[in-house]
Parts: structure tokens; C-alpha cells; sequence
């Protein structure tokens, strides 16, 4: 399974749920990983430990990466650390859901910076090193909020949808150079952010998913591996629906 032995990523926002779940599966495959976090310290120590526990590399590093001096710190000690970045996953992301009438300024833009404009900072910041290797992927974690909408999320779903159309314009730009950008939009997964979502929601959402259940991060995770691999090569600007089948054609 060590197929990307040697490559180095980072992944933001890596200390628990999905992105926990990323950073293990990138440190099967033999990636050294970066293990971002703004604020939980414990919950990103245990992961680096279960990746250096599986004969991994982890290396945890706090930066809130919506602010660019942060950003900029996350990648120069990747690489004064490892030398190399070849993959770059944005996964960070907050929700403050509320009705669009009752959502709040600050609620709005707490969503917009570090759902969609992390992601910007962060893809800005490695695509130097990227474009000097000739090689590089980016996956950015988006959601099917952000392709179908969802009552209370107007925020969230006009992040992720802009992360969609952030992962098509970024690929048309930067593929001639060797870098592949990609993205996934999974849908209602078992995490702690899920937690807050009202009964109703829940039962309907069990109601219109074909599987009638909710999908785990470890479901997510290997498909972003696999994005983020040489395999994926001729992959260009996709967004990868992960949902138990809730959003069909």
C-alpha cells in the first residue's frame, strides 16, 4: 500500500474528523504528512502518533490557515523539515448554520475564510514549489452542500460551491505545469460537525440516501489518496460526489 513512498503532504484542518482520516490514509500509502491544526494540539499529537506507530511519518504543525503569515509558515517548515511538497489537501473547514434571514455578518464571513479562502492561501502558497518540481496535486474537500444547497447553510454551501469552481479554474491554469487539482463533495459523514445537525435533518437525509445511512471519513479518505497519486493523472477539475448516492444524475 506504500505506493507514494517519499512524497510529502500537507493536509489543513488534520487533527480530527475527515482530515484525521486523510492523513492516515496518505501515511499508509507511505506519504510524510503534515499534520495541520489551529487550535486542538492533543487531537493532532495522536494522530502524528498513530501515523509514526505504523512505521509513518507525521509531523503536526499549527497554523490557522486563514491568515497568510500562518500559511506561509505551514509550508516553509514542510519544506525546511522534508525539503519537498508534493500534495496539498484542503480540508479545513468551520459550519455556522442558521436560517439565511437570521445568519449574522460575522457568521457569513467566519464560513467564507476558512472554508474557501484558506483553501486559496494555502493552494498560493505550495504552487511555487509545485510549478518548480514539475509535479504537484491538489484536492480540495468540498461537500454536496455545495453542489445541492441545504436549508440552514447558505454560508457553508456558497463556500463549497466556490471551492468547486476554484478546483475548475485552478486546473485549467496550472495542469500544463504538472499539477493536478481535484476535488471531492462528500456527503452527510459521521464527524463531530455532523453532531449539530437537528433530528429532522437527519431523518430525512437517511430517508432520500440510497445506502439509509451516513458515510464514515474513512470511506472519504481513500479516494483522496487516490486523487492525489500519480494514477489520477489524467483527472483534470473533477469533483468527486462521495454520498451513498444522494445527488444522482
Amino acid at each position: 500500500m506504500r505506493r507514494l513512498a517519499g512524497q510529502v503532504a500537507i493536509v489543513t484542518g488534520a487533527s480530527r474528523g475527515i482530515g484525521r482520516a486523510i492523513a492516515l490514509e496518505l501515511a499508509s500509502w507511505g506519504v510524510k504528512v503534515v499534520v495541520n491544526y489551529q487550535s486542538s494540539a492533543a487531537k493532532a499529537a495522536e494522530v502524528v502518533a498513530a501515523i509514526n506507530a505504523s512505521q509513518g511519518q507525521g509531523l503536526a504543525i499549527q497554523a490557522d490557515v486563514t491568515k497568510p503569515d500562518d500559511v506561509k509558515r505551514l509550508v516553509q517548515t514542510t519544506l525546511d523539515t522534508w525539503g519537498q511538497l508534493h500534495i496539498l489537501v484542503n480540508n479545513a473547514g468551520i459550519t455556522r448554520d442558521n436560517l439565511f434571514q437570521r445568519m449574522k455578518d460575522a457568521d457569513w464571513d467566519a464560513v467564507i475564510e476558512a472554508d474557501l479562502t484558506s483553501a486559496f492561501l494555502c493552494s498560493q502558497a505550495v504552487l511555487p514549489h509545485m510549478q518548480s518540481m514539475r509535479y504537484g496535486r491538489i484536492v480540495n474537500v468540498a461537500s454536496l452542500a455545495g453542489l445541492a444547497g441545504n436549508v440552514g447553510q447558505t454560508n457553508y454551501a456558497a463556500a463549497k460551491m466556490g471551492l468547486i469552481g476554484l478546483t475548475k479554474a485552478l486546473a485549467r491554469e496550472v495542469t500544463a505545469a504538472g499539477i493536478v487539482v481535484n476535488a471531492v463533495a462528500p456527503g452527510y459523514v459521521e464527524t463531530e460537525m455532523i453532531e449539530a445537525i437537528p433530528h429532522w435533518l437527519r431523518t430525512w437525509a437517511l430517508d432520500v440516501i440510497p445506502l439509509k445511512r451516513f458515510g464514515t471519513a474513512e470511506e472519504i479518505a481513500p479516494a483522496v489518496a487516490f486523487l492525489a497519486s500519480p494514477a489520477a493523472s489524467y483527472i483534470i477539475g473533477h469533483v468527486l460526489t462521495i454520498d451513498g448516492g444522494w445527488v444522482m444524475p
